[in-house]
């Protein structure tokens, strides 16, 4: 009888433990998706006022040189805005996040459907690889400016790791632009294999959220443990 009874508290402990780290894993996910503070970018840079392609055009004409110089950065949006969907009002359209590893296919994520599903997603990288992340984005309509990639990861809901990308700045164009981070190498060792769980953010200098999303990798011995 006592056992039966000590058997029932220890199933009692458990199952609140279990509920316990379900609902903490819950909460972490509903903060990267509805705004983790901490993925915004800490910075003091004030960054200049926002303006048109009409305004960057207008500014100095009567210089020669200044405004053939503008028209090569600007491209095919010096003639007019350029719009690329015409259904999507945004500015900057994330397409495709892609993980890059040398020698392998990439392996990547679609970011023009419902990203909730992003998570159930899991990419598989082998420990101690060299790998870099590839962002695929339209920019339409007006220049934007000062684009930031911003990336924190999880592991069993602490943060082990925050990093932000100057993109830069970038025109409107009918083709899709690409954006690569620096290469990285991913964590190795026993302790360092498991899953891992990210919070992706691509914004600007006026703060404006693109698109957040979240997805998952896991680290293993080889590609095909």
């Amino acid at each position: 009888m006592i056992m039966h009874d000590y058997y029932d508290k220890i199933c009692l402990w458990f199952f609140r433990v279990v509920t316990k780290i379900y609902k903490i894993m819950a909460d972490a996910s509903a903060k990267c998706v509805k705004g983790d503070e901490e993925l915004e970018v800490d910075t003091n840079y004030k960054p200049p006022p926002e303006k048109t392609i009409d305004q960057i055009l207008e500014t100095d004409k009567e210089d020669e040189s200044l405004r053939k110089y503008k028209e090569t950065l600007l491209g095919e949006a010096k003639s007019g805005g350029i719009i690329v969907e015409p259904d999507d009002p945004r500015k900057v359209i994330v397409k495709k996040l892609a993980l890059c590893v040398p020698g392998r296919p990439d392996m990547e994520l679609d970011l023009t459907s419902d990203i909730s599903y992003l998570k159930k997603q899991t990419f598989v990288i082998k420990e101690g690889v060299s790998y870099r992340i590839r962002i695929d984005f339209i920019v339409q309509r007006e220049i934007v400016h000062g684009l930031k990639y911003v990336q924190k990861t999880y592991r069993l809901v602490v943060p082990v790791d925050k990093m932000t990308h100057m993109v830069g700045s970038y025109p409107p164009k009918t083709e899709i632009q690409s954006y690569t981070t620096p290469a990285e190498d991913a964590p190795a060792g026993t302790m360092a294999r498991g899953s891992y769980t990210v919070c992706s953010l691509f914004t600007d200098d006026d703060k404006h959220e693109h698109l957040k999303w979240e997805w998952s990798f896991d680290i293993k011995k080889d590609w095909k443990d």
